[in-house]
């Protein structure tokens, strides 16, 4: 589990192995990861877009943009959180994710990036 705070929004990550799939060929490692987001500011705030860096041991990148999480663009009142899952695949053994929310603080309307704080995605078996 890995945690950080961005101007009062505390992202939490937890991710787990989900399995192998062969396709065309290519052996992909699937991950899920468990994403909270809690708001420890005062301020109403609403999450609009999200950018994520994938990496894995094969050195491919892929980089995913989008509004919302999950099809959702929650808002979010002072205390209040918001979770959600998902996952991704990867090539290699080994590979993290990273990125940042973007945020629209319905206060003041300004526009702010929250840090997705760097996990990684490694196969139990390789490190046992």
């Amino acid at each position: 589990m890995v945690s950080k705070i961005t101007k009062g929004i505390k992202v939490v990550v937890k991710v787990h192995y989900a399995g192998q799939s062969l396709q065309l060929n290519d052996l992909f490692n699937f991950f899920n990861y468990e994403i909270s987001i809690e708001n420890k500011s005062s301020n109403t705030v609403q999450l609009l877009r999200r950018h994520w860096l994938i990496k894995d041991s094969l050195n491919n990148d892929v980089i995913v943009e989008g509004e919302g999480v999950v099809g959702k663009t929650p808002v979010l009142n002072s205390e209040e959180i918001f979770e959600y899952t998902s996952g991704c695949s990867i090539m290699g053994y080994i590979g993290s994710m990273q990125g940042y929310f973007t945020f629209l603080d319905l206060n003041t309307s300004e526009i702010f990036h929250v840090k997705i704080p760097l996990f990684n995605m490694n196969i139990p078996k390789i490190f046992n």
